[in-house]
């Protein structure tokens, strides 16, 4: 009897080895990411993400009436702004494209040609100039609110980035980086997991070379990147965006809360007492409380290293590389000295837990240049708070 058994157990664990060889073989074949500890590569190339900046509102965010229209695409960013970052010594630029004006409903594999056209020598003329390129999908929020609800949509999608992945897995795959969304609109960060890890699996069937770009659900906020566990990838770079306290990074946004359209010349570092004017701006206590909770709460260099420090030992735990690729402070109603103050404290602390930055952005409303007669001119007090040179040649603005 003891012998039967022991040889009925003998067969088991046969039947187990080969139903383990035919699933990691089928795991193989699907292209499926393998679990792996080696990131080595991505931290390699990594280090082309140190000093960033967001090219927005060129195939991203664009609300004029031109729409997103061969004339556009040529003219809102130009060789000439391109080698504008490359003079102040930034060493990549986060290119947002918005899939929608290009995506074909149940035919999302079935990009555009002329499409490509225009992004395709978009890439080209920043790579020409050394720099490398995120190529970030930044759809607006219906579109990821169906991504959030529509489980073909999510199918559709992974079409999309396996076809406009394959389309670039030919380029350097050192310098050109593919982001799988920005900013996801998921409450649910089970789902969430669970679509882009769909999502990342069709990029890498699409290009096997390239490094992916991966962030975690809520509009890619520091937290919730500490809530995923790494997916099955090791060429991968982990990304987090960092705009706390929002209260003070979007003063005087209307698109934001509604209560900090009121808000202007808020104080940074903060305290009890030095938030009281502005606070006095919002006429509903409750919103006025959240002004006084900013002084409170004394946001200053200290403060902001005691939130990243938690992402970075994330990093350090799971051994994977980390990016911030979207920080920075509205223009319009901040005091230029606290925004500068905030922006360098912030790139300080990213760059001493050796986390690359990209700020958001270049032109527009949060921007490192103002535009001058069609002209991009260098806001120093901004260049100077990221660690950058100022061109010889501009002329300096704050």
């Amino acid at each position: 009897m003891i012998t039967k058994t022991i040889v009925a157990c003998v067969k088991c664990v046969r039947l187990l080895v080969v139903a383990l060889g035919v699933t990691a073989l089928l795991v193989a074949s699907s292209g499926m990411p393998q679990t792996s500890q080696d990131s080595g590569l991505a931290k390699r190339r990594a280090a082309h993400l140190r000093y960033g900046i967001n090219l927005s509102e060129w195939f991203a965010q664009v609300y004029d009436q031109k729409g997103y229209t061969k004339e556009h695409f040529e003219t809102w960013t130009t060789a000439q702004d391109i080698a504008l970052i490359k003079a102040m010594n930034f060493d990549h630029v986060r290119l947002s494209v918005n899939p929608q004006p290009m995506f074909r409903r149940k035919q999302a594999d079935q990009i555009p040609e002329d499409y490509f056209g225009y992004l395709d020598a978009a890439v080209k003329m920043i790579l020409d100039q050394g720099l490398a390129v995120i190529i970030d999908v930044h759809p607006d929020s219906d579109f990821k609110e169906k991504l959030v609800a529509d489980n073909e949509f999510v199918e559709q999608f992974a079409d999309y980035w396996r076809a406009l992945a394959k389309h670039y897995s030919s380029w350097n795959a050192d310098l050109v980086f593919l982001e799988i969304l920005n900013e996801p609109e998921f409450k649910d960060r089970y789902r969430w997991e669970g679509v882009q890890s769909k999502l990342a699996v069709a990029i890498r069937e699409g290009a096997p070379a390239q490094t992916i770009i991966v962030a975690g659900g809520n509009w890619s906020a520091d937290n919730e990147l500490l809530f995923i566990d790494p997916l099955r990838d090791a060429n991968i770079i982990y990304n987090f965006h960092f705009y706390d306290p929002h209260v003070f990074t979007h003063q005087g946004a209307t698109w934001s809360t509604n209560y900090v359209h009121y808000l202007k010349d808020l104080p940074y570092p903060s305290s009890p007492e030095n938030v009281q004017q502005a606070a006095a701006l919002v006429p509903d206590a409750v919103n006025r409380l959240a002004v006084i909770h900013y002084g409170m709460d004394r946001w200053n260099a200290a403060r902001i290293d005691e939130e990243i420090s938690q992402i970075a030992a994330w990093g350090k735990r799971w051994n994977v590389p980390l990016t911030c690729n979207e920080f920075g402070v509205y223009r319009k109603t901040a005091s230029p000295t606290a925004r500068a103050a905030w922006i360098s404290d912030v790139r300080t602390t990213l760059e001493r837990y050796g986390i690359g930055w990209t700020m958001w952005d270049y032109s527009g409303g949060f921007g490192v240049v103002v535009k001058q007669d069609g002209h991009a001119v260098p806001d120093e007090l901004t260049v100077k708070a990221l660690g950058r040179t100022m061109p010889a040649a501009s002329s300096p603005r704050q």
